[in-house]
């Protein structure tokens, strides 16, 4: 499991304090920059929710901020790399947020209601974004606003929908929509995220309502799942996670995530380096999602080609326990040479020769039925 480190020291979630008072303790670990449960079940089964069903999760390092004034939709346009003025209302769009290099500074999603503009951005990157996006406020009339007193849980998998509508729950038909719903007494907003392999939902609720609406996910059939699992399940759809598959050093097409750019959208920082790849039509390097046979290597590892060519470097990478069986996945930075060449690459695991390995370019996401 990728852990990420942050200047200040890491502080639990409130789902976290919540199971303290739990029969059995959990461990937690650092990830995406607050302390969460690293496991809530064993692994097999929280990684056969995942994929094969529905998990219930910690999704506490979530932040959310309001965009406000008079000049907000003009200048978050002027910030971002996807659509914001012409979000339909209960939407919204992953976006990448660039210096004037064009080098990616981090990624957040912006969610529209009705004419009111929210940021949701992950604790280990909180702080620094806020600060560059802070920084081009000039003479527009934005603030900024962080919104305090909620946090969200989390449920993946492709039966999610099937918890919800058993607890009485709106399903959304679409990635990327939101809504909002009073029940049992909370004040929920529910948003469906994007997801490669299965629906991913937020929810968000006050902090002392989420342990009524844990409880009511639990009993309608979600596994409970932790960080770890999560981990390996992002891995496995082939969704990148900042600072740890994309870096400051990155451009956005190298990253190969187009879902991120919008290219009608008007002007925005570091747009002039996006339009030239663009009309150039090539990068020098794509991350790609790879299906492992071997052992799971460490970040950093060299894939080669047959002939012992450099062909690129594993970003993360885990190991998924399914009821088929155990299978892993990666994801690297590969060179456009190489990928031409050939799909298929050689690695040595952690351990030395004996425990190399093979990485296949996967097209599509996997199925995991």
């Amino acid at each position: 499991m990728t852990e990420i480190a942050l200047a200040s020291t890491p502080q639990a979630t409130a789902f976290a304090e919540l199971l303290e008072s739990a029969a059995t303790p959990h461990e937690l670990a650092v990830y995406r920059g607050v302390l969460t449960p690293r496991e809530l079940d064993a692994p097999g089964a929280e990684s056969a929710a995942l994929a094969t069903a529905a998990a219930g999760h910690d999704l506490g390092w979530l932040r959310r901020i309001a965009v406000r004034g008079e000049d907000r939709f003009r200048w978050l346009s002027g910030m971002v790399t996807n659509m914001v003025n012409d979000l339909a209302s209960n939407t919204g769009a992953w976006n990448l947020v660039l210096n004037a290099q064009g080098r990616i500074q981090g990624d957040l999603t912006v969610w529209r209601e009705d004419d009111r503009l929210e940021l949701v951005i992950a604790a280990d990157q909180y702080d620094r974004l806020l600060s560059h996006l802070e920084h081009f406020i000039i003479m527009d009339d934005v603030e900024l606003v962080p919104l305090d007193g909620e946090q969200a849980l989390g449920l993946t998998g492709p039966l999610a929908n099937e918890v919800l509508a058993r607890v009485g729950l709106p399903v959304l038909a679409e990635p990327m929509t939101g809504t909002r719903v009073e029940w049992n007494g909370i004040d929920l907003r529910i948003a469906r995220e994007y997801g490669a392999a299965a629906a991913h939902y937020v929810l968000w609720a006050p902090v002392p309502q989420l342990g009524k609406l844990w409880k009511y996910l639990r009993t309608a059939g979600a596994t409970a799942a932790g960080c770890a699992s999560l981990e390996a399940f992002r891995i496995a759809e082939g969704i990148p996670g900042y600072s740890v598959d994309i870096v400051e050093r990155d451009l956005p097409q190298e990253t190969a995530q187009m879902r991120a750019l919008h290219f009608n959208k008007g002007c925005y920082l570091g747009q002039e380096i996006v339009e030239r790849i663009r009309s150039r039509g090539n990068v020098h390097r794509h991350l790609r999602q790879l299906e492992l046979a071997g052992p799971v290597p460490a970040a950093g590892t060299e894939l080669v080609l047959e002939d012992g060519t450099a062909a690129g470097a594993i970003s993360s990478a885990a190991e998924l326990q399914l009821p088929s069986g155990a299978r892993a996945f990666a994801l690297a930075m590969i060179r456009a040479e190489a990928e031409a060449r050939t799909g298929t690459f050689t690695y040595t695991g952690k351990a030395g020769a004996d425990t190399s390995g093979t990485a296949r370019i996967l097209a599509a996401p996997p199925s995991f039925s």
